[in-house]
């Protein structure tokens, strides 16, 4: 009489094994995730946190401020500092350098007063960026390089007024040919009066020699007419240049 087989127990909650290590990876999986995002935000902040610093006018927060600044946390050894710019976008009712700078400029001739002849010193905005102009009746005699007394104070002011910004001084003459033991020609003379500008506002200034360059043009860079005498005396010229480019410098 043969045997009759025992029907084995079928579990059929085994699929709960899986499920449940399936639902712990995917638990896991989501820390993960939540834990890299919290990270992530950190890191936004403090870039938005140094964006809003380098357009600060006085590069801080306010107290008020809504971005909070960045964590000064004692165990992390590296702070970021937002990088310089050299020319700010002006914010909304702001003065832009160039703005600022011919409005010294204009102070500044207001307080000379009688010292120099009217028309001394003009400004303009050039491709380069913002050109002061030094004009011979203010501050050299006629054909020589060798600066006014009376306009000593004046540049000295100048000077201290000019940031330390790269910047060129430019000497200009009107198209009459010069030619005398001191200078053969235009080319000595814009060259020398460029020289004497720049190593006064280099004595009297706080610039760094590494910011500055001079360069004489003789005649061929005018800005007026050589036709007239108010033309060619406009001509007569060092141009002090406030320049955007670190580059156009050299």
């Amino acid at each position: 009489m043969s045997r009759k087989k025992k029907h084995e127990h079928v579990n059929h909650e085994r699929w709960l094994v899986s499920y449940a290590d399936f639902i712990t990876l995917l638990f896991a999986f989501f820390v993960v995730l939540f834990a890299s995002s919290q990270s992530d935000k950190k890191k936004q902040m403090a870039v938005a946190a140094a964006m809003q610093t380098a357009f600060t006018p006085m590069g801080s927060f306010e107290e008020h401020a809504k971005t909070p600044p960045l964590d000064p946390a004692p165990s992390s050894s590296m702070v970021i500092r937002p990088a310089a710019l050299a020319m700010p976008f002006p914010q909304a009712g702001q003065l832009t350098p160039e703005q600022e700078m011919k409005a010294r400029i204009a102070k500044l001739m207001q307080n000379a007063g009688k010292r120099l002849p009217p028309g001394s010193v003009t400004t303009r905005m050039t491709s380069d960026g913002l050109a002061i102009s030094l004009h011979e009746i203010g501050f050299f005699p006629s054909g020589s390089a060798a600066i006014r007394s009376e306009a000593i104070p004046i540049l000295t002011a100048l000077a201290e007024s000019i940031p330390d910004v790269p910047l060129r001084v430019e000497g200009h003459t009107d198209n009459i040919p010069i030619h005398t033991s001191q200078f053969q020609s235009n080319w000595e003379l814009s060259t020398a009066r460029a020289s004497a500008i720049a190593r006064l506002l280099l004595e009297r200034g706080s610039m760094h020699p590494n910011n500055m360059a001079a360069a004489g043009y003789a005649e061929f860079h005018p800005i007026a007419s050589n036709a007239s005498e108010q033309g060619r005396s406009q001509n007569r010229r060092v141009d002090i240049i406030l320049l955007r480019d670190r580059a156009a410098s050299r």
